[in-house]
Protein backbone atom coordinates (compact mmCIF):
# COMPACT_ATOMS: atom_id res chain seq x y z
CA UNK A 1 0.00 0.00 0.00
CA UNK A 2 1.04 3.82 -0.78
CA UNK A 3 1.04 5.89 2.22
CA UNK A 4 -1.90 7.93 1.11
CA UNK A 5 -3.68 4.03 0.80
CA UNK A 6 -2.18 3.26 4.29
CA UNK A 7 -3.52 6.37 5.86
CA UNK A 8 -7.18 5.21 4.09
CA UNK A 9 -7.12 1.82 5.54
CA UNK A 10 -6.10 3.31 9.66
CA UNK A 11 -8.69 5.55 9.26
CA UNK A 12 -11.29 2.61 7.88
CA UNK A 13 -10.44 0.40 10.43
CA UNK A 14 -10.79 2.95 13.23
CA UNK A 15 -14.47 4.06 12.60
CA UNK A 16 -15.22 0.27 12.08
CA UNK A 17 -13.62 -0.24 15.66
CA UNK A 18 -15.39 2.19 17.10
CA UNK A 19 -18.75 1.09 15.54
CA UNK A 20 -18.53 -2.26 16.77
CA UNK A 21 -17.59 -0.80 20.10
CA UNK A 22 -21.00 0.86 20.55
CA UNK A 23 -23.13 -1.50 18.44
CA UNK A 24 -21.71 -4.99 19.26
CA UNK A 25 -20.46 -5.79 15.60
CA UNK A 26 -19.80 -4.30 11.90
CA UNK A 27 -15.94 -4.26 12.50
CA UNK A 28 -15.56 -6.52 9.36
CA UNK A 29 -18.46 -5.33 7.52
CA UNK A 30 -17.11 -1.80 7.87
CA UNK A 31 -13.83 -2.47 7.08
CA UNK A 32 -14.51 -4.79 4.15
CA UNK A 33 -17.18 -2.96 2.38
CA UNK A 34 -15.16 0.10 2.44
CA UNK A 35 -11.77 -1.56 0.98
CA UNK A 36 -14.34 -3.44 -1.80
CA UNK A 37 -15.81 0.15 -2.28
CA UNK A 38 -12.26 2.22 -2.47
CA UNK A 39 -9.56 -1.04 -3.84
CA UNK A 40 -7.25 -0.31 -1.00
CA UNK A 41 -6.56 -4.36 -1.20
CA UNK A 42 -7.81 -7.56 -2.53
CA UNK A 43 -10.54 -9.29 -0.83
CA UNK A 44 -8.90 -11.85 0.07
CA UNK A 45 -5.93 -9.78 1.52
CA UNK A 46 -8.18 -8.03 3.52
CA UNK A 47 -9.60 -10.80 5.07
CA UNK A 48 -6.50 -11.48 6.22
CA UNK A 49 -5.85 -8.66 7.81
CA UNK A 50 -9.66 -8.17 9.28
CA UNK A 51 -8.71 -11.53 11.03
CA UNK A 52 -5.84 -10.25 12.20
CA UNK A 53 -7.06 -7.75 13.75
CA UNK A 54 -10.61 -9.04 15.42
CA UNK A 55 -8.02 -11.88 17.07
CA UNK A 56 -6.20 -8.83 18.38
CA UNK A 57 -8.94 -6.91 20.06
CA UNK A 58 -10.82 -10.74 21.06
CA UNK A 59 -7.92 -11.39 23.27
CA UNK A 60 -7.58 -7.84 24.97
CA UNK A 61 -11.06 -8.42 25.88
CA UNK A 62 -10.78 -11.76 26.99
CA UNK A 63 -8.06 -11.06 29.34
CA UNK A 64 -10.76 -10.11 31.76
CA UNK A 65 -13.80 -11.81 30.51
CA UNK A 66 -13.22 -15.41 29.63
CA UNK A 67 -15.00 -16.15 32.72
CA UNK A 68 -17.88 -15.40 31.77
CA UNK A 69 -18.05 -16.99 28.80
CA UNK A 70 -20.99 -19.23 28.08
CA UNK A 71 -18.95 -22.43 27.18
CA UNK A 72 -21.72 -25.02 25.93
CA UNK A 73 -23.42 -22.47 23.74
CA UNK A 74 -19.82 -21.54 22.34
CA UNK A 75 -19.05 -25.86 21.33
CA UNK A 76 -22.02 -26.06 19.83
CA UNK A 77 -21.47 -23.22 17.76
CA UNK A 78 -17.60 -24.37 16.94
CA UNK A 79 -18.58 -27.43 15.99
CA UNK A 80 -20.40 -26.32 12.36
CA UNK A 81 -18.36 -22.45 12.18
CA UNK A 82 -15.33 -24.17 11.93
CA UNK A 83 -16.23 -26.88 8.51
CA UNK A 84 -18.33 -24.08 7.02
CA UNK A 85 -15.31 -21.86 7.25
CA UNK A 86 -13.41 -24.21 5.37
CA UNK A 87 -16.19 -24.22 2.59
CA UNK A 88 -16.61 -20.18 2.90
CA UNK A 89 -13.26 -19.75 2.34
CA UNK A 90 -12.91 -22.30 -0.57
CA UNK A 91 -15.70 -20.71 -2.69
CA UNK A 92 -13.38 -17.06 -1.70
CA UNK A 93 -10.99 -19.03 -3.90
CA UNK A 94 -13.46 -19.88 -6.12
CA UNK A 95 -15.01 -16.89 -6.89
CA UNK A 96 -11.78 -14.19 -6.28
CA UNK A 97 -9.63 -14.30 -9.53
CA UNK A 98 -12.21 -14.67 -12.83
CA UNK A 99 -15.66 -13.88 -10.79
CA UNK A 100 -14.99 -10.79 -8.93
CA UNK A 101 -18.38 -8.89 -9.48
CA UNK A 102 -20.20 -12.48 -8.06
CA UNK A 103 -17.97 -11.51 -5.05
CA UNK A 104 -18.99 -8.14 -4.43
CA UNK A 105 -22.18 -8.91 -4.93
CA UNK A 106 -22.54 -11.23 -2.72
CA UNK A 107 -20.50 -9.12 0.05
CA UNK A 108 -22.74 -6.50 -1.34
CA UNK A 109 -25.83 -8.57 -0.24
CA UNK A 110 -24.79 -9.63 3.27
CA UNK A 111 -23.80 -5.79 4.33
CA UNK A 112 -27.68 -4.95 2.99
CA UNK A 113 -29.00 -7.49 5.10
CA UNK A 114 -26.51 -7.21 7.96
CA UNK A 115 -27.33 -3.55 8.41
CA UNK A 116 -31.57 -4.43 8.18
CA UNK A 117 -30.79 -6.53 11.02
CA UNK A 118 -28.87 -3.70 12.78
CA UNK A 119 -32.15 -1.36 11.80
CA UNK A 120 -34.74 -3.84 13.74
CA UNK A 121 -33.62 -5.19 17.11
CA UNK A 122 -34.76 -8.49 17.38
CA UNK A 123 -37.44 -9.71 20.49
CA UNK A 124 -35.98 -11.43 23.37
CA UNK A 125 -36.97 -15.19 23.50
CA UNK A 126 -38.58 -16.63 26.87
CA UNK A 127 -36.73 -19.29 26.55
CA UNK A 128 -33.62 -20.43 25.60
CA UNK A 129 -33.41 -21.78 21.52
CA UNK A 130 -32.14 -25.54 21.57
CA UNK A 131 -29.16 -26.78 20.58
CA UNK A 132 -30.11 -27.33 16.81
CA UNK A 133 -30.59 -23.44 16.42
CA UNK A 134 -26.89 -22.95 17.34
CA UNK A 135 -25.51 -25.00 14.86
CA UNK A 136 -27.25 -23.49 12.46
CA UNK A 137 -26.33 -20.02 13.11
CA UNK A 138 -22.74 -21.74 13.83
CA UNK A 139 -22.73 -22.86 10.23
CA UNK A 140 -23.68 -19.68 8.32
CA UNK A 141 -21.29 -17.50 10.43
CA UNK A 142 -18.83 -19.87 9.72
CA UNK A 143 -19.92 -19.74 5.87
CA UNK A 144 -19.55 -15.58 5.56
CA UNK A 145 -16.57 -15.56 8.51
CA UNK A 146 -14.79 -17.79 5.66
CA UNK A 147 -15.74 -15.86 2.52
CA UNK A 148 -14.93 -12.40 4.20
CA UNK A 149 -13.94 -12.64 8.26
CA UNK A 150 -17.64 -11.04 8.63
CA UNK A 151 -18.70 -14.18 10.78
CA UNK A 152 -20.43 -11.92 13.58
CA UNK A 153 -24.38 -10.79 12.20
CA UNK A 154 -25.93 -13.99 12.06
CA UNK A 155 -24.73 -14.78 15.89
CA UNK A 156 -25.24 -11.66 17.21
CA UNK A 157 -28.94 -12.00 15.66
CA UNK A 158 -29.26 -15.25 17.28
CA UNK A 159 -27.55 -14.45 20.64
CA UNK A 160 -29.21 -11.58 21.33
CA UNK A 161 -32.51 -12.82 21.55
CA UNK A 162 -31.39 -15.74 24.13
CA UNK A 163 -32.25 -14.63 27.82
CA UNK A 164 -28.70 -14.55 28.74
CA UNK A 165 -27.06 -11.82 30.61
CA UNK A 166 -25.05 -9.02 28.48
CA UNK A 167 -21.87 -9.58 29.37
CA UNK A 168 -22.37 -13.48 28.87
CA UNK A 169 -23.30 -12.88 25.78
CA UNK A 170 -21.04 -10.13 24.18
CA UNK A 171 -18.09 -12.78 26.02
CA UNK A 172 -19.29 -15.73 24.37
CA UNK A 173 -19.36 -14.24 20.96
CA UNK A 174 -16.16 -12.63 20.97
CA UNK A 175 -14.24 -16.18 22.23
CA UNK A 176 -16.40 -17.33 19.17
CA UNK A 177 -14.43 -14.22 17.15
CA UNK A 178 -11.37 -15.14 18.19
CA UNK A 179 -10.83 -18.73 17.78
CA UNK A 180 -12.58 -18.67 13.88
CA UNK A 181 -9.91 -16.06 13.40
CA UNK A 182 -7.45 -18.71 14.74
CA UNK A 183 -8.71 -20.87 12.14
CA UNK A 184 -8.91 -19.07 9.24
CA UNK A 185 -5.22 -17.03 9.38
CA UNK A 186 -3.99 -20.76 9.61
CA UNK A 187 -6.27 -22.03 6.97
CA UNK A 188 -4.90 -18.86 4.59
CA UNK A 189 -1.27 -19.70 5.67
CA UNK A 190 -1.66 -23.20 4.99
CA UNK A 191 -3.05 -22.50 1.54
CA UNK A 192 -0.17 -20.34 0.78
CA UNK A 193 -2.36 -17.50 0.28
CA UNK A 194 -0.84 -15.21 3.16
CA UNK A 195 -0.51 -11.69 1.47
CA UNK A 196 2.74 -10.41 0.20
CA UNK A 197 4.43 -7.07 0.45
CA UNK A 198 3.42 -3.91 1.81
CA UNK A 199 -0.29 -5.84 2.27
CA UNK A 200 1.90 -6.58 6.00
CA UNK A 201 1.81 -2.89 6.39
CA UNK A 202 -2.14 -2.95 6.94
CA UNK A 203 -0.93 -4.80 10.64
CA UNK A 204 -0.03 -0.85 11.68
CA UNK A 205 -3.89 -0.48 12.16
CA UNK A 206 -3.52 -2.37 15.44
CA UNK A 207 -3.09 0.18 17.81
CA UNK A 208 -5.08 2.39 15.46
CA UNK A 209 -8.18 -0.01 16.42
CA UNK A 210 -7.05 -0.61 20.23
CA UNK A 211 -7.30 3.29 20.76
CA UNK A 212 -10.64 3.44 18.61
CA UNK A 213 -12.35 0.76 21.37
CA UNK A 214 -10.65 2.49 24.47
CA UNK A 215 -12.31 5.82 22.65
CA UNK A 216 -15.39 4.38 22.35
CA UNK A 217 -15.64 3.09 25.74
CA UNK A 218 -14.43 6.03 27.40
CA UNK A 219 -16.12 8.82 25.87
CA UNK A 220 -18.86 7.64 23.81
CA UNK A 221 -20.42 9.73 21.47
CA UNK A 222 -23.64 12.22 22.90
CA UNK A 223 -26.24 10.38 20.98
CA UNK A 224 -28.51 7.34 22.07
CA UNK A 225 -27.84 3.93 21.27
CA UNK A 226 -30.73 3.95 19.02
CA UNK A 227 -29.39 7.08 16.61
CA UNK A 228 -26.03 5.31 17.11
CA UNK A 229 -27.59 2.41 15.35
CA UNK A 230 -29.19 4.56 12.75
CA UNK A 231 -26.31 6.21 11.84
CA UNK A 232 -24.40 3.05 11.18
CA UNK A 233 -27.32 1.35 9.68
CA UNK A 234 -27.53 4.29 6.46
CA UNK A 235 -23.49 3.48 6.11
CA UNK A 236 -23.80 -0.21 5.90
CA UNK A 237 -26.81 0.29 3.41
CA UNK A 238 -25.66 2.47 1.25
CA UNK A 239 -22.52 0.82 1.23
CA UNK A 240 -23.61 -2.13 0.42
CA UNK A 241 -25.87 -1.01 -2.34
CA UNK A 242 -23.17 1.02 -4.22
CA UNK A 243 -20.81 -2.44 -3.89
CA UNK A 244 -23.82 -4.53 -5.35
CA UNK A 245 -25.38 -2.55 -8.32
CA UNK A 246 -22.18 -1.91 -10.55
CA UNK A 247 -21.94 -5.86 -9.92
CA UNK A 248 -25.76 -6.33 -11.34
CA UNK A 249 -25.23 -4.19 -13.95
CA UNK A 250 -21.76 -5.54 -15.08
CA UNK A 251 -23.39 -9.36 -14.66
CA UNK A 252 -26.37 -8.25 -17.02
CA UNK A 253 -24.19 -6.95 -19.74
Amino acid sequence: MSPAELLGFLLLAGVAAYAQTLTGFAFGLITMGGIALTGLLSLPDAAVLVSALTFVNAIQMLLKGWRDVSWRDFRLVMATSVPMLFAGYAMLEWLADTRADILRLILGIIIVVSSLQLALRPEPLRQKSGPASFLFFGSIAGLMGGMFSTAGPPLVYHFYRQPMSLVMIRETLVTIFALNAVFRISLVGFSGNLPTGSAWTGLLAIPVVMAATHTARRWPPPVSPATMRRIVFVLLFLSGVSLGAPSIVNLLK
